[in-house]
């Protein structure tokens, strides 16, 4: 039965309306990986879809990347300063990818769906998939050489694909005609839109059943109780002011580490997080956006203080992040940032993690593979004679913990995208996989073990194709923590098909030859505890 509008809703029915913005969020998500064309997206599901609010605060998320936690609001309120809400229609789907419009990097493009109820707009669905390919100088626009924005591929301003009367044709076309694979990318934006659409018509069913009023008030509360638990969990914190650093290898320009420090102040039911100190802007595509830090520093409360807690606007109330303006995690709009969105977010969160290690270390991980661990392979399959982009991320050992070893080939903090299986991988692209095991023995020590990472051999089987590394932990290890020692790091060796072999670096471009044979070693996971204590033994899964 529809509720009067305008009464406040009882407990039962906030709790009915959460779950079904929830379940709304996570529908989004299953049509991309049911209709999407591209294997990243429909087998490891590089993708996030969320609701918000009309202003943008966040509702709800699918159980997706949280490294996209807090990145949508961000998008449509930086979305809604550009388009004004009189320029909305029903049927509208926007698309951008532009970092500086509340975004992390041009291949995570978000579809965009104002959505309206008796003549207003009440919320916006939005759904981002990361494009194999968004063009720019290197194939799946990876550029580890980048020193400008542009050369990582097609920007995209808050653009107006389709509307209630039918795909708008010509910027469509535009679109597809500056990325590789464009048939691809058409199914995959096809896939966004019918994602944003399904979003549209569960919200039209709860709006029938409660009313529009009835919803925004349940969606207030929801909001407001997720500040009082966040409040609450950080209360729990000692108040002080603690400092933690971590370091990325290098940015692929400069063969230097690059240092990512944190200042977290904790003062009652607040959190202030301050990343001025963090170094400068680098020349490589390892910058983050300030959206991206935070989301980190989302992520890290979240996991340090309220893992249970709705993940939305309310949330994020008791939180601050400081950053510079022309550091690693602000800087100018023109540098390349493609790694920084997966790359530094993760050191961001290490760094957080250090900082709290002094107060929380029962809550915490020792270091894992918190990288994307990027293998792209970009060629013509002779098979076919059509373009293939092979995105392929690797997980590695997660770090140990108080109560427990780490887990293996897992993906720790803001990675949540499954492996490609090897079957999809023969079957679509002109590569055989010839090993795929555990990397025995590469967790650190302790007493808890660190998990063990993987290792995966790619046989090339097509004349030529380009492959792009984007991968941290190849210098610098995964940290043990409280005693802990280190895991050991990533390990990318090309074999030639003459036997020759070589360990190329964590951000490079090589050129591949039929017969050559790519071989991945990730990480393990740091341990946790001084390897003095009584050793527990780390049992094969």
């Amino acid at each position: 039965m529809k509720r009067e509008a305008g009464l406040r809703p009882d407990p039962f029915t906030i709790e009915v309306i959460r779950n079904a913005l929830t379940a709304i969020a996570e529908e989004m998500s299953l049509v991309i990986m049911r209709s999407a064309r591209s294997p990243l997206l429909r087998e490891a599901g590089d993708l996030s879809s969320a609701l918000t609010d009309a202003d943008g605060g966040l509702i709800a998320q699918g159980r997706d990347i949280p490294a996209h936690l807090g990145i949508m609001g961000s998008t449509v309120q930086a979305f809604l300063q550009r388009v004004p809400k009189a320029q909305l229609q029903p049927g509208d789907v926007w698309f951008l990818n532009l970092p500086e419009v509340g975004g992390n990097h041009l291949p995570d493009v978000k579809a965009i769906r104002p959505v309206f109820a008796e003549g207003a707009v009440q919320a916006f669905a939005v759904c981002l998939a990361h494009w194999a390919d968004v063009g720019g100088a290197r194939p799946g626009s990876y550029v580890p050489d980048a020193r400008d924005a542009w050369q990582e591929g097609m920007r995209i301003p808050p653009l107006r694909v389709f509307t209630a009367d039918g795909t708008d044709r010509e910027k469509l076309d535009v679109i597809l005609a500056n990325v590789r694979g464009s048939e691809e990318r058409e199914g995959d934006i096809l896939a966004q839109m019918a994602a944003t659409r399904s979003a549209d018509e569960r919200l039209q069913e709860l709006f029938a059943s409660y009313g529009a009023a009835t919803v925004q008030a349940a969606i207030a509360d929801i909001h407001d109780q997720s500040e009082r638990q966040m409040r609450a969990a950080i209360r729990e914190i000692p108040d002080g002011e603690y400092r933690g650093e971590d370091f990325l290898d290098h940015d692929g320009i400069d063969d230097h580490p690059i240092a990512v420090r944190v200042r977290v102040t904790v003062a009652g039911d607040e959190a202030t997080f301050d990343f001025s100190e963090t170094d400068d802007a680098a020349k490589g595509p390892l910058n983050a956006t300030p959206f991206t830090a935070g989301a980190s520093v989302f992520y890290a409360m979240k996991a340090i203080a309220g893992p249970d807690i709705q993940p939305n606007a309310g949330c994020g109330r008791p939180l601050k992040v400081i950053t510079r303006p022309g550091s690693l995690v602000h800087p100018p709009w023109s540098r390349p940032v493609v790694g920084g969105n997966h790359e530094t977010s993760q050191r961001m969160v290490d760094a957080i993690f250090k900082a709290m290690e002094a107060v929380v270390p029962e809550r915490l991980s020792a270091g894992g593979s918190t990288t994307s661990g990027l293998l792209l392979f970009g060629g013509t399959d002779p098979r076919t004679g059509d373009w293939t982009t092979l995105y392929e991320v690797h997980a590695g050992g997660e770090g140990a913990r108080a109560e427990r070893d780490g887990r293996p080939t897992a993906r720790p903090h803001m990675s949540n995208v499954m492996n490609t299986p090897a079957e999809i991988i023969e079957t679509f692209y002109p590569i055989r996989i010839e090993r795929q095991a555990l990397r025995h023995g590469s967790g650190g020590a302790g007493r808890h073990h660190g998990g063990p990472g993987q290792e995966r051999h790619y046989r090339i089987l097509a004349p030529e194709m380009a492959m792009t590394s984007m991968v941290e932990r190849c210098v610098i290890p995964p940290y043990g923590l409280q005693g802990g020692t280190p895991g050991q790091p990533f390990e990318i060796t090309v074999e030639r098909a003459n036997g020759e072999r070589r360990q190329i670096s964590g951000k490079t471009h090589v050129t591949l030859y039929e017969g050559d044979c790519v071989i991945m070693k990730s990480s393990g996971g740091g341990g946790y505890g001084a390897p003095a204590e009584p050793a527990k033994r780390q049992e094969k899964p």
